[in-house]
């Protein structure tokens, strides 16, 4: 009998089945594309998003303790391993904010996610008025954290600079994607394809990173 060449798999065996992960957000944008990232990395991973829940309280002053809190409330619900981010933009000019209260910025939580963008980025233009553009520095940060049932626990960081516009432009991505270009390029993160964002973006190389992580956990813990 012919063995098998090792692009065939032999009878009676099986690809191994994916590692499977939740994400802590019920963020449709932020699933697809953290899917489309883990795609690329060619790891057998399968992620699935956070079933119906009470909102879990960000109440870390950092990116890194906020994506810890999201991921471990995931493992207590879901019984998982679980992965979630904390990401925002740190603006040079406001020292740093608005940071870790970026989806917050302008005190908005009814309405639309396309409506929580604009006022978050009508504000940030308000604020941003009188600044010249040698001074609107920005970066995109973001920690991304896994937690396993079994209690281990990594926070990995990513981050993109570049500087902010005086208007928005491109119908891409979300947040203040339209106001960002990085450094480098002369389009905003908005009008870039999704795999050009994913490629540079801060949460694409945290998670990335992250993906090595997640591929090498023991099975009891997928």
């Amino acid at each position: 009998m012919t063995a098998p060449s090792p692009a065939q798999e032999p009878a009676g065996g099986s690809a191994a089945a994916p590692r499977r992960v939740v994400l802590a957000s019920r963020n449709e944008g932020k699933l697809r594309e953290l899917r489309r990232i883990l795609a690329a990395s060619g790891l057998p991973i399968e992620v699935v998003g956070l079933p119906a829940g009470p909102e879990v309280a960000e109440t870390g002053t950092t990116f890194a303790e906020n994506a810890l809190i999201k991921a471990r409330a995931a493992v207590a619900q879901t019984g998982l391993a679980a992965i979630a981010d904390d990401s925002g933009l740190t603006v040079d000019e406001l020292a740093g904010m608005p940071g870790v209260r970026s989806a917050r910025w302008a005190g908005v939580r009814e309405g639309s996610r396309e409506d929580r963008d604009a006022a978050n980025n009508a504000l940030l233009l308000a604020q941003l008025d009188d600044v010249p553009a040698e001074r609107r520095g920005a970066a995109f940060v973001c920690a991304a954290a896994l937690v396993t049932p079994e209690g281990v626990e990594r926070v990995v960081h990513g981050s993109l600079r570049g500087r902010l516009l005086t208007s928005g432009r491109g119908e891409g991505g979300f947040g203040y994607d339209p106001l960002f270009v990085a450094d480098g390029e002369t389009r905003t993160n908005a009008e870039l394809t999704a795999d050009e964002k994913d490629l540079i973006s801060h949460r694409g190389r945290a998670m990335r990173e992250l993906a090595s992580a997640i591929a090498a956990l023991p099975t009891a813990a997928g």
